[in-house]
């Protein structure tokens, strides 16, 4: 039996694309271990078919946290007999590269988004030192993924790379955990919209849904997961006298999640178009809520748009404005969009699934057990 390592920045609990690449390769038969950051406030990991570690680091983010976590985790790669590496994001990349060259192991580069371009990075030295990584190894990879045809044409363009396309598409859901409502304070006969997410960030449009609460009073929002504007953002619910309109529910387990999710009326993906990162992005949570069998209200990004219209699952907003927020989904809400697309919903959760990513896995991946 082969081993694979994969690697990855975040602490393993919520990261659903990852889980699934895992669940892949073990399925293809490789023994797969899985390396990640342990926090203070992490929860228990779920057993799964494949080993999970995660490093316990003294800095926990900026510089030093980056600088930290690329060393331990160059020497834990380094003293680890492996047969294929996978690295996952740019901040991953740098110890792959180097131990696939010091020992001759085989690299597979899984890029999540364009990340130079994150909002957070622009103007920053930061990103200078990102550039530099991704300019001097990049074009060197032989065995690349991203998440759509958007981000490929780019990567290709700049380093002229063949880039493997595998979307975020989940796995099909046919049935979903038992919840109790009020555990998470909602009650059955209240409507809902959900914005959901791992990185509820800079420019993701959580502001504006809150203060369209101000606006609309049958409805209450819920904003699910975790971020670095959420301080800010429950500021902004306690500085208007939110409180009883915008519920916040910490990050859950992917099963959960989606029976959250189904509760909703209207699945929300607000991020604005000002960088190439999220110009070019297509959200998780997109598909989550295809799922789910809610209707989306999205702003319009190209290949957001493109799900959105091809499938018939919901609205596209040109104008980000609060007003306009609140008015699209006073109007979602009166047409009853949930049951009004409900169809449209079903046929697109049937075929917007990861088994249509199998291929492209295959391609890269089928070469690494051609001598196993």
């Amino acid at each position: 039996m082969k081993h694979c390592t994969v690697s990855v920045i975040n602490d393993l609990v919520t990261d659903q694309r990852v889980r699934k690449v895992c669940l892949y390769l073990t399925d293809k038969g490789f023994s797969v271990t899985l390396i990640g950051r342990k926090l203070p406030w992490s929860p228990e990991l779920q057993i799964l078919p494949y080993r999970q570690k995660r490093m316990k680091l003294l800095f926990k983010k900026g510089p030093l946290f980056y600088a930290s976590f690329n060393l331990r985790l160059f020497l834990k790669l380094l003293f680890t007999k492996t047969d294929l590496l996978v690295s996952n994001d740019l901040d991953t990349l740098l110890p792959n590269f180097l131990v696939s060259k010091l020992k001759s192991i085989p690299l597979v580069y899984d890029s999540h988004e364009y990340f130079t371009e994150v909002p957070e990075l622009q103007g920053r030295f930061a990103r200078k030192v990102w550039l530099a990584i991704e300019k001097w190894i990049f074009p060197k990879l032989k065995n690349v993924f991203t998440v759509n045809e958007s981000i490929a044409k780019e990567y290709s363009k700049k380093y002229g790379v063949h880039i493997e396309i595998v979307r975020n598409l989940p796995l099909r859901q046919v049935s979903f955990a038992e919840i109790n409502p009020a555990d998470f304070g909602l009650t059955a006969n209240q409507k809902y919209v959900i914005l959901q997410g791992s990185g509820i960030n800079l420019d993701r449009g959580g502001e504006e849904a809150i203060m369209a609460m101000h606006i609309l009073k049958t409805v209450k929002l819920l904003i699910v997961g975790s971020g670095d504007k959420l301080p800010e953002m429950k500021e902004l619910v306690r500085k208007h006298g939110l409180e009883d309109s915008v519920i916040f529910i910490p990050r859950q387990s992917p099963d959960v999640l989606r029976s959250l999710t189904k509760m909703a009326e209207i699945g929300l993906s607000l991020d604005k178009d000002t960088n190439p990162n999220y110009r070019y992005s297509l959200p998780n949570k997109l598909f989550d809520y295809i799922q789910c069998g809610i209707p989306v209200l999205v702003s319009d990004l190209l290949e957001v748009r493109k799900i959105v219209e091809t499938w018939q699952v919901g609205r596209v907003m040109i104008d980000y404005s609060i007003e306009n927020i609140a008015s699209m989904l006073r109007m979602m809400l009166l047409n009853n969009d949930k049951q009004l697309l409900k169809e449209n919903l079903k046929r697109a959760a049937e075929n917007l699934t990861w088994e249509q990513n199998i291929p492209a896995l295959n391609r890269i991946y089928n070469q690494f057990l051609a001598d196993a």
